[in-house]
């Protein structure tokens, strides 16, 4: 209707639109406060002061805040404004963000995504592409100066005090300056308030040098909450928090999981799609295997230098033929492969012989662990050997609650060690591929070794990744529904049973394909939901005009996460993962790889300032396998210099990232958790005093667990949970 009352023809009505400044699509309770903020008040329309464009002050103070494509003869074609990220006064936290909430805004900029309830987003159609960067070892307390950085040489933290001017006249949080001090101020454990969930903003002239480039990037910090249970002291991964989006549950099915104690059945996505895969893609590789102590097969080193160095290392470790241990007889790797013609077409096996492995072992004297049971399961789940082995040594302890192994079943054996290798010699053959769980422990009782290794362990990863492990009744109980290891701490284990579930979760994996298993298995990966969302120009989302994703990261993403992604680089430094962020980004000035203008969405890891920290590792003494605790305290920061100089260069890393980024880009920094070393150390304390408990006597335990540690534990995992965000608009 017209001024007048009366209803207006089209042409008027588009005269109307003309001189109306046009409003952005608002939903969401943040996007709404602050559009009637601005509603409300004339003066607040006229000025961004009042409404705080997170990371995009730069932008507009150079004018660039609009843009208008021109046409032929100078006409006006389109006008349209330039992506801002508003936060209003009006809106307070009621919570810690979540790793999720920051997903919901990748995904809200660019796929189908709901409004984010924490913050507004103008203008999110006119965002293009999005790069989420995590830098695990960034703390707040690098911030607030409760981990002192020094200034590094040649630092010096000019060129952004002028923005800083202008972030502080931009400020729209009243309590955003005393926050950091008045969360400082009180202890841990004091119960929180709506101050400590609002973001703080990142004032360059007190932020330590080293971190002072922030400042001219980030306008404000955000408290985010790692993945987690307080209730249980467990930390989740924020990988998987950031890569896949959960699968709706109905109320019939919640109410159904919280009757299952224990690991919940895996649910298929809605796009989920098995590819049958042969065992020989899941062999593990020789860098696997070390990496996992497994002592490597000879077979495994092209070169004659490595064999070289690889032998002297097993003198070393007394590994040799001379200390007992024999290797299988494969010359080569390229012995085990089989031509395709001899191949039947669609076989999982690939012409391979299967077998799968499980050893039980008690203790002897001098603390070692030695062979007692082995048994070998074909890939039709018959039984190929099971023999009770009588070890050298004299028994200390038979393990019994856990190995089932007691003194009356060695009474009458004889088999030695000798004979066990002597026999696996003849089965284990260059076509032969070994499946188990954690072999690496199996093998070691053998003292013997095999290049071509399925160790299900690596198959299924841990929740939170490396260097954490399933067990083998977890993951049977999750994704095969079977109940195994019942005689836990009583009558031990079946070492046939626990073979034969590593057989079927291998067979499972090959029907299924290289996803299952991972965090695709549990729910959608964002890349298949970008993949379904239209890039810029196209008319309909698909798989072909879909928008693209890649993921750069440390070592081998390409088997767990990058596996989904339509583009993966694997790195060994941070350099490395800054030029794998600028060719995801821009694409590939060829094409060759990542096409002319690069991915929509690219996910990468900063690692030096987190291996430097020591967050990287298993805090547990490597010398003893990790089996015990590390006696003394956790193992603490570098020195203040070491420290600040990496903290500088990861800082630099992400300024170069920011810098090659085009415009209307959604640029994202989380650190992912807290300090995470304390409550891994005290989670292993808590293992082994589960183990000792339940076979030895009180005053006989090495480690106790009391209220104490309970309490410490809960409170580690509060500190491990205190993550933080950075979030602007380039």
């Amino acid at each position: 209707m017209g001024k007048n009352g009366k209803k207006r023809k089209h042409a008027q009505f588009a005269q109307d639109e003309d001189h109306e400044t046009p409003s952005p699509s608002i939903t969401g309770v943040a996007s709404t406060l602050a559009h009637l903020q601005a509603q409300g008040n004339p003066l607040q329309r006229s000025r961004t002061s009042d409404s705080l464009p997170l990371g995009a002050e730069a932008n507009q103070e150079d004018g660039q805040e609009d843009w208008t494509v021109i046409g032929k003869n100078g006409k006006r074609l389109k006008r349209s404004k330039y992506p801002a990220l508003d936060y209003s006064k009006l809106h307070r936290q009621q919570s810690s963000l979540r790793v999720a909430d920051l997903q919901d805004l990748v995904l809200y900029c660019l796929a189908d995504g709901v409004s984010p309830q924490w913050i507004a987003v103008k203008e999110r159609s006119s965002v293009k592409k999005a790069v989420v960067l995590l830098v695990p070892g960034l703390e707040t307390g690098m911030f607030d100066g409760n981990i002192p950085l020094e200034e590094c040489p040649g630092e010096t933290g000019q060129g952004s005090d002028q923005h800083n001017e202008k972030v502080d006249k931009k400020s729209v949080f009243p309590v955003a300056s005393n926050v950091a001090n008045h969360k400082d101020a009180r202890s841990r454990n004091a119960p929180l308030s709506p101050d400590d969930y609002m973001p703080v903003r990142l004032a360059v002239d007190s932020l330590p040098v080293p971190l002072k480039p922030l400042g001219s990037i980030f306008a404000h910090r955000w408290p985010v909450k790692a993945p987690g249970d307080d209730k249980f002291s467990k930390i989740h991964s924020p990988l998987h928090a950031m890569l896949t989006s959960p699968i709706p549950k109905s109320q019939e099915e919640k109410r159904q999981e919280l009757k299952i104690k224990g690991a919940k059945p895996v649910r298929e996505g809605k796009h989920w799609e098995s590819v049958k895969t042969p065992i020989t893609a899941f062999v593990a590789s020789r860098e696997e295997l070390m990496v996992n102590e497994y002592t490597p097969h000879p077979a495994l080193f092209a070169q004659q230098e490595e064999k070289a160095r690889e032998h002297l290392s097993r003198q070393a470790a007394k590994k040799t033929i001379e200390a007992g241990w024999v290797d299988t007889l494969v010359d080569c790797v390229e012995d085990g492969e089989i031509p395709d013609r001899d191949i039947q077409q669609g076989s999982l096996t690939a012409g391979r012989t299967v077998l799968a492995m499980d050893c039980e072992m008690c203790k002897v004297e001098d603390g070692e662990l030695a062979l007692s049971r082995v048994s070998i399961v074909g890939w039709d789940e018959e039984v190929v050997m099971d023999e009770l082995v009588k070890p050298k040594q004299r028994i200390i302890d038979y393990l019994t609650p856990y190995s089932g192994i007691t003194a009356e079943k060695l009474a009458t054996v004889s088999t030695t060690l000798e004979e066990i290798q002597k026999r696996l010699l003849e089965l284990f053959t260059h076509h032969t591929i070994i499946v188990g769980h954690s072999l690496n422990a199996d093998l070691m009782a053998l003292k013997i070794t095999h290049p071509f290794i399925v160790d299900t362990s690596l198959l299924y990863q841990h929740p939170r990744g490396p260097p954490m492990k399933s067990s083998l009744k977890w993951l049977a109980q999750k994704y095969l529904g079977r109940e195994i290891q019942k005689g836990h701490g009583s009558h031990g284990h079946d070492s046939i049973e626990d073979a034969r579930a590593c057989l079927d979760l291998v067979k499972l994996k090959c029907q299924r394909g290289p996803s299952w298993g991972t965090c695709e298995a549990a729910g959608e990966p964002i890349f298949k939901r970008l993949s379904r969302s239209a890039k810029a120009g196209t008319s309909s989302a698909g798989t072909v005009d879909g928008k693209k994703g890649a993921i750069v990261d440390h070592g081998a993403p390409q088997k767990n996460f990058g596996a989904m992604a339509d583009f993966c680089f694997g790195c060994s430094s941070d350099s490395e993962v800054v030029e794998g962020v600028k060719r995801a980004v821009l694409g590939d000035s060829d094409g060759s790889t990542i096409p002319g203008g690069g991915v929509e969405f690219t996910w990468a890891r900063l690692r030096e300032l987190e291996n430097i920290r020591g967050w990287s590792v298993d805090h547990r003494n490597s010398s003893t396998g990790g089996t015990e605790l590390e006696p003394g305290p956790p193992k603490q920061d570098p020195s203040s210099a070491a420290l600040s100089a990496t903290v500088a260069l990861t800082v630099q890393h992400i300024q170069a990232i920011r810098n090659f980024l085009p415009p209307c880009t959604l640029f994202i920094v989380y650190s992912g958790t807290g300090d995470p070393r304390a409550i891994g150390r005290l989670q292993e304390m808590q293992r082994q005093f589960k183990r000792e408990y339940a076979v030895m006597k009180w005053d006989e335990l090495s480690v106790k667990w009391t209220d104490v540690e309970e309490q410490a534990l809960k409170q580690a995992c509060r500190v491990a949970r205190e993550g933080l965000g950075l979030v602007a608009i380039v």
